[in-house]
């Protein structure tokens, strides 16, 4: 089963398509939102017991840089200027309140909030932000999202406004540059080296500052002085869990507020013992097979059409992946997180399941069966592959071999190799592989997976996808803050991925989210999908509970 949330690889910000002068519907959302927490009553008061992973003993590390930093470092004590939402697509402006594009979409310029205060009393400005993004600078290995391989300059504007200068134009590009948590001057000019600082006393911005630790539990209370108003959630609680089994427990028995864990039968074992123990596993991503492009078997898309067409898709649902993840879209987009940008055209396009289809398309393509019953190529070579597979992730591992049992049906061998995550992560990103299943990384539009996925120097070109149209589609977004024109270049993409298969989806990959209504509300739902719901998702964490209060 999934011990951790597998899409945490690879970046950790997210690309999305706003118009150049405002953050319109975003901002609007957010704040209506607040206001709406600010006029409630509601406070609550007793510890919201929260598990956002499995992680044994904590150490006292609240260091925003470092990625062993307790839940909760990240979003509820330290926090962004923006953040943009991978599930409901909207733009929550926190400590910037609005930004504009100038000089061609090469300058950008952010205003602040003046009513900010560390927790410590002191101010926040546009000090705090530069030296925050020097600090990246100074230190490479802090710029998880290469915000300076785009940025020339980032300089303050007076005490309430930034400029960020781009080397050339990235409007997408916005999201990643927006995104790092921002710290104290004061407080980090002394600590040198981040990546070395021992933060075991954090002060932040956020909703929430450190209470209590121990290696068992630790807690946080809420900053009375917070800028969008103190939580009506006054207490945090973050205990320890050595494994999953422990944590599930807890969870059926009530004790457990919110959590972000797997949990297999979900109904049986959590939901049905009490009609307050609710969950919700929203997709933010997808479960792809990459065939390696460079193999000149896979490089035929008739070889990857056939593939697609004998995988049984609704079994690797309903048995690999525990009925918690349904069959993907062929266009490549997570639903219905991305209907705005379908193309009308692909609006009924689905995946199924055909083996005397996908027989026929390599009979027709010049494929004949050897004395084994394997596919062979004009020139005698079999469709013979290996599929890697990380080993111990068992609802991947089961869907490999679901996969490989299914192709064997129609005439294609497949060998499931199952290797340690780091033997796996180095042969996928040296392209030492024939098949692998793998995720993609998603943002609040596709533009971000497109670009890792299909761009010649793609961060996740794993399958090494190389085609002039679609470079051309992501360039031509890339400049552009029309929508309009933002949408036709996305058909573009969205054409590819169900034509030609560059990789070939198979399941959407969910957010592990319970929720329990006895003592709170104010929780995302289904229906109510105002951001992403996982306590691990930060700063989306925040948001949750500047929603929350009181039940009763």
């Amino acid at each position: 089963m999934k011990k951790f949330n597998k899409k945490s690889f690879g970046m950790v910000a997210a690309s999305v398509a706003l118009t150049a002068v405002s953050l319109s519907g975003g901002s609007a959302f957010a704040a209506a939102h607040v206001a709406k927490r600010a006029s409630a009553s509601g406070v609550y008061t007793q510890p919201l017991v929260i598990a956002a992973s499995v992680a044994g003993t904590f150490q006292p590390n609240f260091s925003p840089f470092q990625s062993t930093a307790n839940s909760g470092t990240q979003g509820l004590i330290y926090q962004p200027l923006f953040y943009f939402d991978n599930i409901s697509g909207h733009t929550f402006p926190l400590l910037g309140l609005h930004y504009a594009w100038s000089n061609g979409n090469k300058t950008l310029t952010v205003d602040l909030r003046k009513n900010v205060k560390w927790t410590d009393g002191k101010p926040f400005t546009s000090a705090d932000v530069v030296f925050t993004y020097n600090l990246l600078k100074k230190y490479p290995a802090l710029d998880a999202n290469g915000v300076w391989t785009q940025l020339s300059s980032v300089t303050a504007h007076g005490l309430y406004q930034v400029v960020f200068e781009f080397k050339a134009v990235n409007v997408p590009y916005l999201t990643y540059v927006l995104s790092p948590v921002i710290v104290p001057q004061h407080i980090w000019a002394k600590l040198g080296d981040p990546t070395k600082a021992t933060v075991s006393h954090p002060i932040g911005v956020g909703p929430y500052e450190l209470n209590t630790f121990s290696p068992q539990v630790y807690t946080l209370k809420a900053n009375p002085n917070y800028y969008m108003g103190e939580p009506r959630v006054r207490l945090l609680q973050f205990p320890s869990y050595t494994g999953n089994d422990s944590a599930d427990l807890a969870l059926a028995k009530g004790q457990i507020d919110w959590a972000g864990i797997f949990i297999p039968s979900i109904d049986k074992v959590y939901a049905s013992k009490s009609p307050n123990n609710k969950y919700w596993f929203p997709p933010v991503g997808i479960t792809t097979l990459y065939p390696n492009l460079k193999n000149p078997l896979l490089g035929n898309v008739a070889v990857r059409k056939a593939i697609s067409l004998a995988v049984n898709r609704q079994i690797i649902y309903k048995e690999g992946e525990y009925g918690y993840e349904p069959p993907a879209n062929p266009t490549g987009l997570i639903m219905p997180n991305n209907m705005s940008w379908m193309d009308p055209s692909l609006a009924k396009t689905n995946f199924s399941y055909n083996p005397a289809a996908a027989v026929k398309i390599l009979e027709n393509a010049g494929f004949k069966k050897n004395a084994q019953g394997i596919f062979q190529s004009p020139s005698g070579k079999p469709l013979s592959f290996t599929i890697q597979v990380v080993s111990g992730w068992t609802d991947w591992d089961m869907d490999c071999q679901l996969i490989a049992n299914e192709l064997k049906q129609i005439g294609i061998k497949v060998q499931v190799n199952e290797e340690q995550f780091g033997t796996y992560f180095a042969n996928l990103t040296a392209h030492k592989f024939q098949l692998a299943i793998s995720w993609v990384n998603t943002g609040p539009t596709p533009y971000y997976m497109f670009q890792q996925m299909l761009a010649p120097k793609g961060g996740w070109n794993l399958e090494q996808w190389s085609n002039a149209t679609t470079t051309n589609a992501l360039n031509a977004f890339a400049k552009t803050t029309v929508l309009a024109q933002q949408k036709k270049n996305m058909y573009v993409l969205e054409q590819a991925m169900v034509n030609q298969l560059p990789t070939i989806p198979l399941v959407y990959g969910a957010n592990w989210y319970e929720y329990n209504t006895a003592h709170v509300t104010g929780w995302p739902t289904a229906q109510n999908p105002y951001v992403n719901p996982a306590p691990y998702a930060a700063p989306a964490n925040a948001i949750v509970l500047m929603h929350l209060h009181a039940a009763n």
